[in-house]
């Protein structure tokens, strides 16, 4: 098809099924070709997915047909992949983070300045239905002057799990024990962080805490140095918002987001679903009716009853939902979005929202939660 946008990926593990099952929703990017080290897992997807294996790296790289590399390789392999990519002249989209360190993500986004190239990250969940619906709400000005908000990233108890059988659309093997090792910060706390600097502008101030909770994830874990399992934080944003972002592998799953505003409060369900249900609960209202009966139950039985209701009121969505492919629950992200966002912007010659500097920003917010830093500034955009 003509004007399309060729990309390839590199790394062809569990979440790639999560990019090829979303690639669909997006007839204006074109797989070229795919790569990984691990040969057999190569064969498999490619098998699977009936999509062209590379046989090196610097064959992908050397490709004329290939625009954008998109980099789905674990988290340490970022860095070098990202740096060969942008210097064989590539765009590249990567999965979070940027790098493992600061300095590294920053000389990543000094290469691609440099060179003219378009540098950008994910995750793509904060370029949802969901994400625009609640800004719409805070533009309208209905609940006022955002205050605070509480971001919540707990996966749950995934340890308890049996995490070992799981396997992704073409076979892959859910990579736990290396997602233990990483942590949770570095996995999850970026489907927050996105939502709250694309909402709030940059961040100021960040002052957290993390730990490792629950040394011990099962077999094979045994004797690992595993990454943290719990992590909070106090972010202060330019704009003069306070957020709390918590991540976690052990409570129970909740991945929401409340915003709290002068004249009402704004929940967003779930940060993974595409189209999450949004409420707005507004000072004064009268509440609604199923909370005033759970309320006199409760008061009635002297005792809390086991679910909680999200308060207000659901906001119907403005526009009909798109006929998207997306994958199952829990992960309701069209993961490509992000992908197309930088194709359309590489083709118009901007750049999307989620890359360069800012791209560097989510990096260095995420970094310093994961290493619990008590008083940190990072780079302003």
């Amino acid at each position: 098809m003509s004007g399309q946008t060729g990309i390839a990926f590199i790394g062809t593990g569990f979440v790639a099924d999560y990019y090829m099952t979303t690639l669909a929703n997006h007839p204006g990017l074109r797989l070229v070709g795919v790569w990984d080290n691990d040969a057999s897992r190569l064969a498999q997807f490619c098998a699977y997915w009936n999509v062209r294996a590379y046989t090196s790296g610097e064959e992908l790289l050397a490709d004329p047909a290939i625009t954008i590399v998109v980099n789905l390789t674990t988290p340490e392999s970022h860095h070098p992949v990202n740096k060969a990519s942008l210097l064989a002249g590539k765009h590249v989209y990567c999965e979070k983070p940027l790098a493992m360190t600061v300095d590294e993500a920053r000389e990543l986004v000094e290469i691609a300045e440099e060179r003219g190239l378009i540098l950008a990250s994910a995750p793509a969940n904060a370029l949802s239905d969901a994400r625009a619906h609640c800004a719409d709400i805070l533009a309208s000005g209905i609940v006022g002057m955002p205050r605070l908000a509480y971001a919540e990233m707990e996966d749950g108890p995934v340890f308890l799990d049996n995490w070992q059988e799981w396997r992704s659309r073409s076979g892959a093997k859910w990579p736990g024990v290396h997602e233990f090792e990483i942590g949770c910060t570095l996995e999850h706390a970026g489907y927050a962080t996105s939502w709250l600097v694309s909402l709030f502008g940059p961040v100021a101030n960040v002052a957290a805490f993390s730990a490792l909770t629950f040394p011990n994830k099962g077999p094979g874990t045994e004797s690992l140095v595993l990454g943290p399992d719990f992590s909070t934080g106090c972010l202060t944003f330019q704009s003069g918002l306070v957020a709390r972002l918590t991540s976690g592998l052990a409570a129970p799953r909740d991945r929401s987001l409340t915003i709290i505003c002068d004249k009402g409060t704004i929940v967003v369900r779930d940060l993974w679903d595409n189209r999450s249900p949004v409420h707005v609960s507004l000072v004064g209202a009268r509440r609604p009716l199923r909370h005033r009966l759970l309320d006199r139950i409760e008061r009635q039985i002297k005792r809390k009853l086991p679910f909680c209701l999200m308060a207000g009121k659901p906001v119907p969505y403005s526009r009909a939902a798109a006929k998207n492919v997306l994958p199952a629950y829990p992960s309701q992200i069209d993961f490509v979005r992000g992908v197309a966002a930088q194709a359309e912007a590489v083709a118009a010659g901007t750049q999307p929202v989620f890359s360069g500097r800012t791209a560097l920003h989510l990096t260095e917010i995420v970094l310093a939660l994961n290493a619990g830093k008590r008083d940190y500034t990072p780079t302003g955009l």
